[in-house]
């Protein structure tokens, strides 16, 4: 754990890379990237200590525009990869990264057991409630009444709500944050990465191309009345009334984090050294 009191040894641009983002213009994820930078920044481990992984989508280019060791796996799968290198090495900080059709759809139950497991990692969601990346179709978190040209009318199906379901199945940190608001955005980040446990933040981050309505989100989030609890029950009540806008930390619990035993630890060269070719043990 960092001293947060202490000024930190590296800059938000430290973690950038030359890379240039090729979102469409007005797109809500380039402020992300910014507010993750700060928050990487803020937490001030170089950025060889720290780990962006990611799926497919939008969202999941960010590891390439980052100077972090990055992977960027398939569709659905960036909680694996994560959760199997933050377990495989406890000394990197690991973030994953997403958007709402890569999370919770094909990526659902990835969702609900990393949650239950409990690995201290950061679970960062762009939400905008559309796949953006393949011409615009409904989302898991698409309203069931938004007409488009794939689904006219809508679908008619209920929108999956991932805060309900991240507390429900056992996150220790659950919060919301708004691209529109890249500071507020990234201290919420920098506090989900130094609270223990598996975090969950959900980033609404407009789609202005193919949901140029969501611009007027900027006017209907709000800061939540209440403040941040470590009680379940209570956390439960609040997310079952909230509105899609309320921004802040809605739980942060102390639920015991997920550790390997220690006479399973084994370092990168002792890992190495058993799949190296001819080595006793080593698969054929």
């Amino acid at each position: 754990m960092n001293d947060m009191t202490q000024p930190s040894a590296f800059a938000p641009a430290a973690y950038k890379s030359d890379y240039k983002p090729i979102w469409c213009p007005g797109c809500g994820d380039y402020t992300v990237l910014g507010s993750v930078t700060k928050a990487l920044a803020m937490i001030g481990r170089p950025p060889h200590e720290v780990a962006v992984v990611s799926g497919i989508g939008c969202s999941s280019r960010i590891p390439a525009y980052t100077t972090c060791y990055g992977f960027h796996g398939v569709h659905g799968r960036a909680l694996a990869a994560g959760t199997g290198l933050k377990v495989a090495r406890p000394d990197l900080t690991v973030v994953v990264a997403g958007g709402d059709g890569d999370g919770y759809s094909i990526g659902g139950n990835h969702f609900l057991h990393a949650c239950r497991r409990n690995v201290d990692l950061t679970y960062l969601v762009m939400d905008n409630h559309v796949y953006g990346m393949t011409k615009g179709q409904a989302s898991p978190t698409t309203e069931p009444d938004w007409d488009n040209k794939l689904a006219p009318g809508g679908t008619g199906v209920r929108a999956f709500h991932p805060l309900v379901i991240a507390l429900a199945s056992g996150a220790n940190f659950v919060a919301r944050a708004f691209s529109g608001d890249p500071n507020g955005t990234a201290e919420i980040i920098a506090q989900a990465i130094r609270h223990p446990g598996f975090s969950f933040v959900e980033i609404l981050s407009p789609c202005v191309t193919f949901r140029p309505e969501q611009r007027g989100w900027k006017d209907l989030v709000h800061r939540a009345p209440v403040a941040e609890t470590d009680d379940p029950a209570r956390a439960a009540r609040r997310i079952m009334t909230d509105d899609g806008f309320n921004l802040g930390v809605l739980y942060a619990g102390n639920r015991a984090v997920y550790a390997r035993p220690s006479a399973a630890s084994t370092t990168p060269a002792q890992i190495e050294a058993e799949f190296a070719v001819g080595a006793e043990g080593a698969p054929s």
